[in-house]
């Protein structure tokens, strides 16, 4: 592989159509972070959909406890009711819907929609972009810090998660994304953290001494103190214990969402739609991997996460996965060791790790490193036909038949970043069937002249071969669209 055809494949998404390969790889990188337009004037359109998930959180809940009522008045039990199949669960939660207000039904049932439109503008925003490389970096960091629209809520939470907390700090401080991504509201609704209680909070104090006896009480989430270890900062082996997540846990509480109307008047609104409770937050200073955070309310979890973006188990688990990413699934002991040492440096600063990374000898390796997973063979396709501004409708369902939706991640560690996980017969075939519709309904013409400079000095004689005996322009476009070259970066 040629240099330029790792600038545009192994760094970015392509090229577009009409467009030229880069004569000075780096800098046509590096000219990028500077061009990189983190607020996209179609954002800016988006409908302000903040108090949504606070609307269906507290419609759930007053129906949850009117169902109780009536399990218990008609000797129904909640666990036989945890036992339905899920054509029963689909079709009681249609029956529950008709006891909610109008808005409050309209707002549930719109979700699948808002959806589909977010995902159709972040893949028209990476088809169109100028810097397809920051692109794929915003890309990297929503799937490390991944949300999804698997709970009542985070439909309409989950793109804004990466419009608002991710895509403003891509070639900023790490800490800064951090703080952003974990304290917004699409993963403290994903992880529940927005309903975790201080079991010595002033809220869990009066309750027991309102109830005689005592109904379980709401307690503690480690959900999300447990995930910041784990794949957001230190990683697995980054040196915490149990009693650190737990305190950590503590030291989050009473962090939740706009919008629930039983805390509103308790409620400090934060950035991008938080909110915090010093009602529900657990009193006293924390122990946590060897230091000590005062209570300052809010502040004190902003403080443990601002340490924990410096730690340097924090530097070294970055640095693998950035390398994994671009170098290849057993990344360069050399590139991890030179990225650790830059976050280590610069405190974080993604600007000079995403430098130190286009600078790596290793990452410029000839050879394809990495399969494309589907988002990226799809934006790679649009940009190489020409087809853009394509229906959200249809851009989310190829990204489902493909197997890669948007914010659809089946855990909190996003989706796998490993060859084999994209590589198989079924999936290559769901591709093949793509591409055909795709040339079926783009420009086909001088097809090996824009495979050439699509993959400049990458082009194999197998491939040219293949693309000269193609019967018509479109079946030469969709065989390009599944060639060796276009699968692999």
């Amino acid at each position: 592989m040629s240099r330029p055809n790792i600038a545009l494949n192994r760094f970015g998404y392509g090229v577009r159509i009409g467009g030229e390969a880069p004569t000075n790889p780096r800098q046509y990188l590096l000219r990028q972070l500077d061009v990189f337009d983190p607020a996209p004037r179609v954002l800016a359109g988006r409908t302000d959909n903040s108090a949504k998930p606070g609307e269906i959180v507290d419609a759930l809940r007053r129906n949850r406890r009117e169902r109780r009522m009536q399990a218990t008045d008609a000797g129904e039990s909640m666990d036989s009711m945890a036992n339905d199949s899920a054509p029963q669960r689909r079709g009681r939660r249609r029956r529950q819907l008709t006891g909610f207000p109008p808005e409050v039904q309209r707002t549930y049932l719109g979700a699948g929609r808002t959806l589909r439109e977010d995902i159709g503008l972040r893949t028209n925003i990476s088809v169109a972009s100028r810097a397809p490389m920051v692109e794929r970096l915003v890309h990297f960091w929503s799937n490390h810090f991944s949300v999804s629209a698997q709970k009542p809520g985070t439909h309409y939470q989950v793109a804004d998660h990466e419009f608002f907390a991710i895509r403003p700090h891509v070639l900023g401080k790490f800490s800064e994304m951090l703080k952003a991504a974990v304290l917004h509201p699409a993963m403290l609704l994903y992880l529940d953290q927005f309903r975790s209680v201080g079991p010595n909070s002033p809220f869990q104090e009066r309750r027991r001494e309102r109830q005689d006896p005592p109904r379980r009480e709401r307690g503690l989430n480690e959900n999300l103190a447990r995930e910041v270890f784990e794949l957001h900062t230190t990683g697995v082996d980054g040196g915490y214990s149990q009693a650190d997540i737990t305190e950590f846990a503590r030291a989050l509480t009473g962090w939740t969402i706009q919008g629930i109307r039983r805390v509103e008047r308790r409620s400090v609104p934060q950035p991008n739609g938080a909110a915090f409770v010093a009602y529900a937050h657990e009193p006293g200073s924390r122990q946590i991997m060897g230091r000590t955070y005062r209570d300052n309310n809010a502040g004190q979890a902003r403080v443990v996460l601002n340490d924990l973006a410096t730690h340097p188990a924090t530097a070294r688990f970055i640095a693998t996965k950035l390398a994994r990413h671009f170098a290849g699934d057993t990344p360069p002991p050399a590139l991890v060791t030179r990225l650790e040492e830059d976050f280590l440096r610069t405190g974080g600063d993604l600007a000079s790790l995403t430098r130190t990374l286009i600078d790596a000898p290793e990452v410029w390796t000839e050879g394809p490193v990495k399969y494309r997973q589907p988002f990226e063979w799809l934006v790679a396709a649009l940009r190489i036909t020409g087809v853009d501004n394509l229906n959200a409708r249809v851009l989310a369902d190829a990204l489902n038949e493909l197997g890669q939706a948007p914010w659809r991640a089946p855990s909190p560690a996003g989706y796998d970043d490993l060859e084999g996980s994209w590589a198989g017969p079924d999936a290559l075939f769901r591709r093949v069937e793509l591409a055909e519709r795709l040339a079926s309904n783009a420009r086909a013409d001088d097809i090996m002249n824009r495979a050439q400079t699509a993959f400049p000095g990458a082009l194999t004689d197998n491939t040219r071969t293949w693309l000269s005996r193609a019967e018509s322009g479109a079946q030469a476009l969709g065989l390009l669209l599944v060639s060796p070259e276009m699968m692999r970066r």
